[in-house]
């Protein structure tokens, strides 16, 4: 009683955030769950059909298509996304002129405000094999003739690896430099202390008093690899479907165009136990717990 007192002006101000996540989170997996199991249809009555939904998407190839495509490319951006921020944020720690460090950050900032729309028509025009300035580079001054990048099947996945990495590298890169300088200066000064030369203090002090921030962008990272959609909706053709087209873009498709709702929430529950069993993982992998 004393402790309803003392802090219910906190238990009001979290009755909004109960609320919110029971009406537009909690409902809807429920009632996801439940049409999985469904024969559903928009009109009239929607029968229970047990696990035929569940059996129907098993039994499809383009379940399994879209299965490997989500986990190479996952895989890839999973890999890039942490890598190349991690090397960048490392790099800028070393640049002494704080001018040109903060003007780096902006400009790598900037294309994870844009959505994906701005940032699937910027890459669709610069890889345009008529007009885009990568072609243009690849025809003037390597003398290569033009590729079309978006319609080849070889550079599909590749594409959607790099503009990914590309498009949240500045965010990740903040959050790395943002660890860097939490780190205590006086280790660095027992290290120059000791000798060590710039390569040993990264090595021996920059990258151990990293863990706990790499740990948290690499689960981070791992939460998003099954949600992949927006870039893949945005720049996919008929001609590179086959190596880009998701469990997402499943999803999408059976319940979206084809009003298969029944088959697209089992799709649903599948990436979600999926996406609990990657982080599962991933938590053991980095004992998240000891952060």
């Amino acid at each position: 009683m004393r402790s309803l007192k003392k802090y219910g002006a906190l238990y009001v101000m979290m009755v909004p955030v109960i609320a919110y996540f029971l009406v537009f989170a909690y409902y809807p997996l429920v009632k996801g769950l439940q049409t999985s199991f469904q024969d559903y249809k928009l009109m009239g009555d929607r029968p229970y059909v047990g696990f035929a939904n569940y059996d129907a998407v098993l039994h499809d190839s383009l379940f399994w298509e879209a299965m490997v495509n989500t986990l190479v490319i996952g895989a890839g951006i999973l890999l890039f996304s942490f890598a190349a921020p991690l090397v960048i944020a490392l790099s800028l720690n070393e640049v002494l002129r704080s001018w040109f460090k903060k003007l780096a950050q902006m400009i790598l900032y900037v294309p994870h405000l844009l959505s994906w729309v701005v940032v699937g028509g910027i890459w669709i025009f610069m890889l345009s094999p008529d007009s885009g300035i990568v072609n243009m580079i690849l025809v003037h001054v390597f003398h290569r003739a033009p590729i079309n990048f978006l319609a080849d099947s070889g550079y599909a996945r590749w594409i959607m690896i790099l503009l990914s990495t590309w498009k949240e590298m500045g965010y990740t890169c903040i959050l790395f430099l943002a660890g860097i300088v939490s780190i205590n200066p006086s280790l660095y000064e027992a290290a120059r202390m000791d000798g060590a030369t710039r390569w040993q203090q990264l090595t021996y002090v920059t990258l151990p008093q990293l863990s706990n921030t790499m740990k948290v962008v690499f689960l981070l990272n791992t939460l998003g690899i099954l949600r992949i959609f927006d870039q893949v909706f945005i720049l996919r053709n008929p001609t590179i479907a086959s190596k880009v087209d998701v469990l997402m873009m499943y999803t999408f498709q059976k319940g979206i165009l084809e009003i298969k709702l029944g088959p697209a929430a089992a799709a649903s529950f599948f990436v979600l136990v999926l996406t609990l069993a990657l982080t599962f993982v991933a938590r053991r992998m980095t004992r998240f717990d000891e952060v």
